[in-house]
């Protein structure tokens, strides 16, 4: 088993990758800054199912879990180079999941800043704790946001992605250059994740199935943008963390230029892979699951798409098949229902 350090343990995807890899005997370091992007008391409430009490949490104090005896939280900014250095320095880790990043398409025409501040130097403080502490892989999320408006589906690895159409996105594609530059000059095997809408229990409140779940159940419209013509490929969280755990078992190792694969270096520990359900769905069946599974039907305030959104996305996910022999398959169907039963707890709603 293996010292992990994953950042963005307060988070939707974190949260759940730590119970996974503390569930399965690694000894993990959670760490998150619980900023206020969005309901702070469901990041408390992430954190309390893994056992770590609010009233516990202070700044940069390692806090033990009362439920598992191989786990820590601190609560930490990725900006805080000083104390990520002090971080890696004591603890020794193994490998790095780095998941914390300013999330969002929409908010990043609001709040630039924000996004190069976690996304960029936070990044690069992991990147200078991997380097100089000898760890053995970092994994890192990037996001399907980095393809743009690039209409040959499936979006493929092999894609050029030289024009996002986000500040999230370009930081995201940033993240990917940062890291094939610290494998290629310091070794590090990195592997960045192409994250493709993501939805389950416990999930965002920005994004669209909470965001219309919360609606419908309080009798309220809800915005369905591009009129409804969006089409994306939802992934249900479980296979997401499924995929990410093998990945975290495989170090990224140099891999042969070819033309089929322009993407990849010859020289670096370094790969990226798509992770998505590979079955996009149009956004009016998302929305028909959802009613179905509430019970109710949905006012629709039909609007034009937003800046920054992108039509439609869907994985090519073939080197994730051969290299990790896994494909996610959870349909949308039992994806929603599974959200909704948890909303509906969570919620105490009847």
């Amino acid at each position: 088993m293996s010292k992990i350090l994953i950042t963005g343990t307060a988070g939707f995807i974190g949260f759940h990758l730590a119970k996974q890899l503390i569930e399965r005997g690694d000894e993990v370091i959670g760490l998150d800054n619980i900023n206020d992007y969005y309901d702070v008391n469901l990041k408390y409430g992430r954190l309390k199912e893994t056992g770590i009490k609010k009233e516990d949490v202070e700044w940069n104090k390692l806090v033990q879990s009362t439920k598992h005896p191989n786990y820590k939280f601190i609560r930490l900014n990725l900006e805080d180079n000083d104390n990520i250095q002090k971080l890696f320095k004591n603890e020794k880790f193994d490998k790095v999941v780095n998941l914390a990043a300013q999330a969002g398409v929409r908010y990043s025409l609001e709040n630039p800043h924000a996004y190069i501040n976690s996304n960029i130097l936070g990044f690069l403080n992991i990147l200078e704790g991997c380097r100089h502490n000898n760890i053995k892989h970092l994994v890192y999320a990037s996001s399907s946001s980095v393809y743009g408006n690039n209409t040959k589906m499936p979006l493929s690895t092999s894609d050029s992605v030289d024009h996002p159409i986000s500040l999230y996105a370009a930081t995201k594609k940033s993240n990917e250059l940062m890291a094939h530059t610290y494998s290629h000059l310091f070794g590090i095997p990195s592997t960045g994740l192409r994250f493709f809408t993501v939805y389950g229990p416990w999930g965002r409140p920005d994004m669209a199935l909470f965001l219309f779940t919360k609606a419908i159940t309080e009798g309220k419209p809800i915005k369905v943008f591009n009129n409804g013509n969006m089409v994306r490929d939802f992934t249900f969280i479980d296979d997401i963390i499924e995929g990410v755990v093998r990945v975290i078992d495989h170090p990224a190792k140099p891999s042969k230029l070819n033309q089929q694969d322009v993407s990849q270096s010859n020289t670096a520990p370094y790969k990226v892979y798509n992770i998505g359900n590979s079955s996009p769905v149009r956004l009016m069946e998302y929305i028909q699951a959802i009613e179905k599974h509430l019970g109710k039907t949905a006012e629709k305030e039909f609007l034009p798409i937003q800046p920054g959104d992108v039509p439609k996305t869907e994985a090519d996910v073939k080197d994730l098949v051969r290299d990790m022999g896994y494909k996610p398959s959870t349909d949308i169907d039992e994806g929603i229902r599974k959200f909704v039963d948890w909303f509906k707890k969570y919620y105490r709603i009847d």
